[in-house]
């Protein structure tokens, strides 16, 4: 909005972070920040924007995102808006383009997070001035811990020297001092599988003395499996003195909620978030090869990958460990749906099973897998079916816990993405808030963006209130619905069709405009 003039959404149900009740209020924006709540006399010159009936929310925080390169494409940033969301979490999983040069997360995580269309600097500042006034949604970034153990040792896969911890704790201060707002780790990914307890211990020691937060995909894969990487967090935790934040967790509630209780009970300071689906999505090679093969440069994985030899010995001492993953199991070729095939002579699997795919292309289920990660060059995603589906109901104890932030997950490469990253935070308000009770209008704020500001240090974000910077989103309570399925997973959300970033209108009507006033985030400190 140009000049001095004020914007006044007026008549709105004030949803405010404070987990009061919904009041009806005006609500002034001058600037990027929010001048009044309450009733508003009518200035000469003011926008007036009519919320009869609706609620007035502040924008939704995505906690977990692999939006890092996508975030400036127009349909991305549409899907994001529609559901509510102006702020994403990036760096996620120990992977993403700083420090360095960006080409080992746009090579690795091809499939995740895609290439950055201009990313060509070295450090933490250089990615985080690429979002400024470039998107409509603003990007908050966590340094990737297996970025910094590949800038500095390579694909080596070696316990860290004193000289190379150095280095490696250097770059997480750099970043946090450019202003990252925490540390990130993926320990089912290479490299980070090879950080052992000590290094991620070390490496949090200047996350702890900043006081940010350490993100962790953590080690084991999930499931029945959470408590061994949850004692590796705790013990991270207590020796670093690190606050602490599980991504995407996802467990049965009966193995998921005494773990949370045991951390709460230690003293360990832990968050978490999940998102209200029960299929996963990742990377296809990350179940399906051995890390030993991963970890080398992709022309070397093909090679192998094209070799009778290596296949067969696949086939002999690999494959039979993957049927006895914890998430997936001997069914895993019914369980895996393929989202993103780089191959175009694969085009016709999006969408399908490997089962499904292996019986049109004539050939068993193994051959099929490594045909298309041949054919891709490794660049595929995959949805994946967990063994033992959960009801809403599960899933609502899940989420309403305390110490819940929403997160999507969300991966936008992709023909047959999962719908996550479409529909999740709608999702949260259709099911969770409207349908089942699991949240108020009030808690869902709290969980969706109060709540995550505070985690990740988003400054004055997160909260409807004088001098609070004007990130808010309009929402009709009663026809907020996700749309995206796993059949039809790119089909925008609807019933929030006004968002606000930094006092900017980025969405009317269900519609983008034309102004880019997101940034991205620098950490602030608690206290500033």
């Amino acid at each position: 909005m140009s000049g001095s003039a004020r914007q006044v959404l007026r008549n709105g149900m004030i949803v405010d972070g404070s987990e009061g009740e919904p009041y009806l209020a005006d609500l002034a924006i001058r600037g990027d920040r929010i001048e009044a709540v309450g009733d508003v006399p009518a200035e000469s010159g003011d926008v007036d924007v009519d919320c009869t009936g609706r609620l007035l929310m502040p924008g939704f925080v995505d906690a977990h995102s692999h939006g890092d390169g996508k975030v400036f494409d127009p349909d991305v940033q549409l899907a994001l808006l529609r559901q509510g969301v102006t702020t994403l979490i990036g760096g996620q999983d120990g992977v993403s383009y700083a420090p360095g040069n960006g080409h080992y997360a746009a090579e690795y995580f091809a499939a995740i997070n895609g290439p950055h269309p201009t990313y060509r600097g070295s450090r933490v500042s250089h990615l985080l001035t690429t979002y400024d006034h470039t998107t409509r949604i603003n990007v908050a970034y966590l340094v990737p811990a297996g970025t910094v153990r590949h800038e500095v040792m390579g694909r080596s896969t070696a316990t860290a020297t004193a000289q190379e911890m150095g280095r490696m704790r250097y770059l997480i201060t750099e970043g946090l001092r450019d202003g990252a707002v925490g540390l990130s780790s993926g320990l089912d990914y290479v490299p980070g599988l090879y950080s052992d307890t000590a290094e991620l211990t070390a490496l949090c020691e200047p996350v702890a003395a900043a006081g940010a937060v350490y993100v962790t995909h953590m080690r084991g894969g999930y499931e029945a499996n959470s408590a061994a990487g949850v004692s590796e967090i705790a013990a991270i935790s207590r020796h670093s003195g690190v606050r602490t934040h599980i991504s995407h967790f996802h467990a049965a509630a009966d193995t998921l909620l005494p773990i949370l209780a045991g951390l709460r009970n230690d003293g360990i300071d832990t968050t978490f978030d999940a998102y209200p689906y029960t299929r996963g999505c990742t990377l296809l090679a990350m179940p399906l090869l051995p890390p030993e093969l991963a970890i080398r440069p992709v022309d070397e994985i093909l090679v192998e990958l094209a070799s009778p030899k290596t296949r067969a010995a696949l086939r002999r001492d690999w494959f039979p460990l993957v049927d006895q993953k914890p998430s997936l199991g001997p069914e895993w070729p019914t369980m895996i749906t393929l989202g993103h095939i780089r191959a175009p002579e694969y085009a016709w699997a999006h969408g399908l099973t490997i089962a499904e795919g292996a019986v049109r292309a004539g050939v068993d289920v193994i051959d099929f897998a490594l045909d298309v990660l041949l054919a891709s060059q490794l660049e595929v995603n995959a949805i994946m079916a967990v063994r033992y589906a959960r009801p809403v109901a599960e899933l609502g104890r899940i989420l309403s816990h305390d110490q819940h932030v929403g997160g999507s997950d969300g991966i936008f490469v992709g023909a047959h993405p999962h719908p996550r990253a479409h529909g999740t935070f709608a999702r949260y308000l259709r099911e969770f808030v409207r349908e089942h009770n699991f949240y108020t209008w009030a808690v869902a704020v709290a969980h969706l963006a109060t709540r995550p500001a505070e985690i990740f240090q988003l400054g004055q974000r997160g909260r409807l209130a004088p001098g609070q910077i004007a990130d808010l989103i309009v929402v009709d309570p009663a026809a907020v619905v996700d749309r995206a399925t796993y059949e039809h997973p790119l089909t925008l959300a609807t019933g929030i069709g006004d968002v606000f970033v930094a006092g900017e209108r980025v969405l009317r009507d269900g519609h983008l405009t034309e102004v880019l006033p997101g940034r991205g985030l620098r950490r602030v400190p608690i206290g500033r």
